[in-house]
């Protein structure tokens, strides 16, 4: 069993999962031995703050060891993919990987036997997103919200297109052209009632929650003068946001995807949502290696 997209799971287990969450951070004592002995072993295409330290901390937390491997210091840039994976495997009991593609993540888990959990690639990110859903259950004690999601259409975008039409809430997503959502996850959607349009004050409209992500992401570098062009306009100002709660994945370009005003406002929950990715990637892993031992 592995997590490489929230399209494998019904709404069910995310629920289940993000309950395992809450569970685990109001009372850690009780988890502090459930993965003793466990080794996770961590493996890094792209830089990370959040990723590598929450699964660190969140590991050390349940008692168990991760391992953190910079693929440009080991022989991943050597030898194959597939054969490096399946010595990993044997020295692990669960593995997670930030990788540039979607095939990347999927070629580590054909090769190896032992969970594999999607740390980010270009596709998906879907521990960021049960981590999401977790702040937002905790703030609005419901999965029954509006969600409007205002920017690039990355992997974070599809990722929450998945999460929030699975737990039954409603999701709206301005994008300019040219930056939609993938086209499997649209069409998912509209099948689900997702309402995309370029207009962020109509996708805004009545939301709960108002979430964006950096224009620039890790390997658009190339693309920034065009991407900040592209995006002018598209800003999250406090006129916009309207009482919604702000989200942002973090690592976040002031006065670009939002005003100062706005991630410093009392509506902001930026940092409780960065704080669930530990919380809720521990439920994760239990889940995964739960089912492995079954």
């Amino acid at each position: 069993m592995d997590l490489l997209t929230l399209a494998h799971y019904d709404g069910d287990w995310i629920k289940n999962v993000i309950k395992e969450s809450e569970k685990i951070k109001s009372d850690i004592d009780s988890y502090r031995n459930a993965l003793d002995g466990k080794i996770l072993s961590m493996l890094f295409m792209k830089p990370s703050t959040r990723t590598r330290v929450s699964f660190e901390a969140g590991m050390a937390q349940l008692g168990g060891h991760a391992i953190y491997l910079d693929w440009r210091t080991t022989n991943f840039t050597k030898g194959t993919l597939a054969d490096e994976i399946k010595c990993i495997d044997r020295y692990s009991d669960i593995i997670m990987a930030r990788v540039f593609e979607h095939e990347q993540i999927t070629e580590i888990a054909d090769a190896a036997e032992k969970p594999v959990i999607n740390a980010l690639c270009n596709l998906y990110h879907p521990c960021q997103i049960l981590a999401d859903l977790q702040t937002i259950h905790e703030k609005l004690g419901s999965y029954k919200f509006k969600l409007a999601y205002v920017g690039d259409g990355n992997n974070v975008c599809n990722s929450l297109i998945l999460g929030c039409l699975k737990v039954g809430a409603e999701i709206s997503v301005a994008t300019p052209c040219g930056y939609e959502p993938n086209l499997n996850v649209l069409e998912y959607g509209f099948e689900h009632g997702l309402h995309l349009t370029t207009d962020i004050e109509q996708a805004c409209s009545g939301a709960d929650i108002v979430y964006t992500d950096t224009w620039v992401s890790m390997g658009d570098e190339s693309q920034k003068e065009k991407r900040i062009n592209d995006f002018a306009g598209y800003t999250v100002t406090k006129d916009l946001l309207k009482g919604a709660f702000f989200m942002h994945c973090l690592p976040a370009i002031r006065g670009y995807e939002m005003t100062d005003e706005v991630l410093d406002s009392e509506k902001s929950i930026v940092f409780d949502q960065a704080e669930n990715r530990m919380h809720a990637q521990k439920a994760v892993m239990l889940e995964l290696l739960n089912d492995k031992m079954q």
